[in-house]
């Protein structure tokens, strides 16, 4: 592990969420769709939790390991040069040292940044409470700057995505958290589930810090939200899912019509494909 240059790749990271243009994450979730994105020009990679368990064969919500998915991430991160930010969901730890020690692995495994989430479970209940989810942030803090690498903390509230509690105070509890965990040292705050046009430009005029946003339906295009102010974009697992989608289409008309036209119709040529698995990184 080259701590020199995954320092210099977390800084190049943390410059990318200050513009001037939005930093526009389609998240990959093994090594070939991390290596189309560095060959489309894309400057940092983002990895998406729930497309990695998916691609392995479980459920979303840290139902896979820390050795997994970690697994997929030193995969990743040997296989690309540009900066690797990791959805690692709540870190695979409940306290501030098991964060820590987690922290540790994160960076051995080469990724320069993380999404930090604050929900251990499948509901409300697992909403960690926020002075420990603060202590976790710090402690991920504290050791990366130890170890020399100054990790990008995304962390995420998962308020609106739930949704957790009630809607007429939504937003102010999710200023009172984000505003806590960007003192506690994240880099950038994300708010999944978050689409209103209105409450994203009063959100991002709020807390006067990076806003990351899901993309989903309903959400405005990147462009706008590029002058409203949003730093960061993520796709989340949607990408892998449209991967997905175009499979089991070319399957059923195969089952159904035997027609093979759904495969000519996005497909990458094999040459072009065989051509990027076989060169050095970097």
């Amino acid at each position: 592990m080259d701590i020199k240059a995954q320092a210099e790749k977390a800084e190049k990271l943390r410059k990318l969420h200050h513009g001037p243009r939005i930093l526009a994450l389609p998240n990959a979730w093994d090594v070939v769709t991390a290596r189309i994105l560095e060959e489309l020009g894309h400057p940092a990679i983002a990895t998406s939790s729930a497309a990695v368990a998916f691609s392995l064969g479980f459920p979303d919500g840290q139902r896979i390991s820390q050795r997994e998915m970690l697994g997929a991430v030193v995969r990743i991160t040997e296989a690309v040069g540009v900066p690797v930010t990791a959805d690692l969901e709540s870190g695979y730890g409940k306290t501030p040292e098991e964060i820590a020690e987690f922290t540790k692995a994160m960076i051995a495994a080469g990724a320069v940044g993380l999404n930090f989430e604050d929900i251990t479970g499948d509901d409300e209940s697992s909403h960690v409470e926020l002075g420990l989810q603060v202590k976790k942030i710090r402690a991920i803090r504290e050791t990366a700057a130890a170890l020399g690498v100054p990790v990008v903390i995304n962390a995420r509230t998962d308020i609106y995505l739930m949704p957790i509690g009630p809607a007429e105070t939504r937003f102010e509890r999710t200023v009172e958290r984000l505003r806590a965990y960007r003192e506690a040292g994240a880099d950038c705050l994300f708010v999944p589930g978050l689409c209103d046009r209105e409450t994203i430009e009063k959100l991002v005029k709020t807390i006067g810090a990076p806003l990351n946003i899901l993309a989903s339906p309903g959400c405005p295009s990147l462009s706008e939200l590029e002058k409203m102010g949003v730093a960061r974009v993520s796709a989340g697992s949607s990408a892998m899912r449209a991967a997905m989608g175009a499979f089991r289409r070319v399957a059923k008309d195969w089952l159904a019509h035997g027609s093979y036209d759904s495969l000519t119709q996005v497909t990458i040529p094999y040459a072009e494909l065989n051509r990027m698995m076989a060169r050095k990184t970097g």
